[in-house]
């Protein structure tokens, strides 16, 4: 009786491990719009305030923003309503003083200020979202990359790995080969299949 328990219940662990096993999408992140500056009127000389600040991040769908102000407002806008600072049409407007925008689609995403020339000034931000890509949780198999046929020379590595004689006499060689990690579902079957021969 406990045994056939017992294989029952190592039977389903192995599915569940297995079923899950297979890739990791990551988890949506929050980036807070201009870091610990928030979200405000750039001075003049850094107009491009926020346009770097986008470049320095990467975007995903599921992730969203946080934008932090005060007395300002968050306008979602169309791209020519954004190229051309017209605030008239916002698709969402927010004046709260603390506002997230949700990133649910891949594609471009426009914001600026509801004040009057703060988008004129540079506070406005376009964020290009990425679509989600799953995650594999085991690295590719090694491959094997043999010399070209009639060469017995082996030609300079550009691996990271490599030795570099320019930091000192190098006079030993080493060869390393890179394996991936044990899909888990696989271990777990192997230690089960040993609980159940005792």
């Amino acid at each position: 009786m406990a045994s056939s328990f017992l294989n029952i219940m190592c039977t389903c662990l192995v599915i569940f491990l297995v079923a899950t096993n297979t890739c990791v999408v990551e988890a949506g992140r929050q980036f807070k719009v201009g870091d610990h500056l928030g979200w405000h009127e750039p001075v003049p000389s850094n107009a491009v305030f926020y346009i770097q600040w986008a470049e320095r991040n990467r975007f995903q769908v599921g992730d969203s923003l946080m934008f932090e102000y005060q007395n300002d407002s968050v306008l979602s806008v169309e791209k020519t309503d954004y190229l051309n600072c017209n605030a008239s049409n916002p698709i969402t407007a927010f004046d709260n003083g603390k506002s997230i925008m949700n990133l649910d689609r891949p594609g471009p995403f426009y914001f600026i200020s509801g004040i009057e020339d703060h988008c004129t000034n540079g506070q406005k931000l376009l964020v290009e979202v990425m679509s989600q890509h799953p995650i594999p949780k085991s690295s590719p198999s090694p491959s094997i990359s043999h010399p070209p046929q009639g060469s017995s020379e082996m030609s300079p590595s550009l691996s990271p790995y490599a030795s570099d004689d320019s930091l000192g006499d190098s006079t030993s060689v080493s060869s390393s080969l890179v394996l991936g990690p044990v899909p888990m579902g696989s271990l777990v079957t192997f230690v089960i299949v040993l609980m159940l021969e005792h």
